[in-house]
């Protein structure tokens, strides 16, 4: 039996832009003024949140319904329309001339004029707000056209889509869009970037549980390369024992504080996330405006359950994490436990079975 995400042409190599396939679309207000929709959450239950449509959200959706008059390639997927953000997922069935680009661009350029027609009077988006929009400039003129707001002021984010198993990913993330978003408000706290954490000697940035800071034990996960070859070359027990001890001592009450890093630390975290287990989490790069934390963290740290750490300001352009980075993250991890606890003890070794995620 086929699955469903088969019959999608998936980017190969070279093809990105150009090619048929998937591409994540993000166009957003970058003041971010809520004028596309408005979030209800019914009950203040965070799992029932929508998001009403504004006269301009309703206008934004009609032009990317209308892509396809100009594009006949390109279908639209899927997409999420936040108050101040739409998500899309485009669907390009067959390489374009120009490219997804041009189709990307043309897109803003209309919405572009449909902002400025919402800011000169919100109440002319309604019937023939496209042939307003396009002759605004002509009946007020060119000054006072170019002095409204533009509202969105940059370019759509456009990512082409290169595997298969993102497609998924990408539409729980959309769809998961309205609810972490009110999770956020009925919970402010846990989300708020928190500054001038100041810990062993160094400075972080924050976002989660700051009281973590304040339990009884801590201990680092830092599994060593001599361990990861001793395993690989048929000697596994010392790493068997290491990550099971990780287990065991977070089970008892210490938070574990590491990057999670390697595959074998990363194992460790999803065990950690699986039974709700308190931790600290080092980020390698700080955190953006409007940040939340990925799928696998943004329950926990709704929870209480997890605080991100970083000493580094944002970084837009950084795409990975060197040698250098997880040196100085697995430092920064054992500087925090010797700081913060008042007592540890080395943790005991139970069954990998008994732990192994399913």
């Amino acid at each position: 039996m086929t699955n469903e995400h088969d019959i999608w042409q998936w980017q190969e190599p070279d093809t990105a832009w150009k090619g048929a396939g998937l591409y994540h679309v993000t166009l957003t207000i970058p003041s971010r003024e809520p004028s596309l929709g408005t979030l209800v959450i019914p009950d203040a239950d965070a799992t029932k949140a929508k998001v009403e449509i504004l006269p301009l959200g309703r206008a934004v959706l009609d032009i990317q319904r209308q892509l396809s008059s100009f594009y006949p390639e390109i279908q639209i997927l899927h997409y999420c329309l936040m108050p101040d953000h739409l998500h899309a997922i485009w669907y390009v069935r067959q390489a374009m001339p120009r490219g997804i680009r041009a189709a990307v661009r043309g897109f803003w350029q209309e919405v572009k004029k449909v902002g400025r027609l919402s800011s000169f009077a919100p109440n002319l988006i309604r019937e023939n707000y496209q042939e307003r929009a396009k002759t605004l400039r002509e009946e007020i003129g060119a000054d006072r056209y170019d002095a409204l707001p533009p509202i969105f002021t940059e370019m759509p984010f456009v990512r082409p889509m290169g595997q298969r198993r993102q497609l998924p990913a990408t539409l729980r993330y959309i769809d998961m869009n309205p609810q972490r978003l009110a999770t956020k408000r009925l919970m402010p706290g846990f989300f708020r970037v928190q500054e001038g954490i100041e810990l062993a000697g160094r400075t972080y940035s924050g976002v989660g549980n700051i009281a973590l800071l304040q339990a009884e034990r801590y201990a680092p996960v830092h599994v060593r390369r001599m361990m990861v070859e001793a395993a690989e070359h048929g000697e596994p027990q010392t790493l068997r024992e290491y990550m099971n001890g990780c287990v065991l001592a977070a089970r008892k009450g210490t938070v574990m504080v590491s990057p999670f890093i390697s595959p074998q630390e990363k194992q460790v975290m999803e065990i950690l996330l699986k039974e709700e287990h308190p931790f600290i989490y080092i980020a390698d790069n700080g955190f953006r405006d409007y940040y939340k934390p990925h799928d696998g963290l943004f329950d926990a740290v709704a929870a209480g359950r997890v605080l991100i750490l970083s000493p580094w300001d944002y970084d837009a352009g950084k795409r990975h994490v060197t040698r250098a980075d997880c040196v100085a993250m697995n430092q920064m991890a054992e500087e925090i436990c010797n700081h913060c606890s008042l007592s540890s003890a080395p943790p005991n070794s139970i069954a990998l079975s008994s732990i192994t995620p399913d």
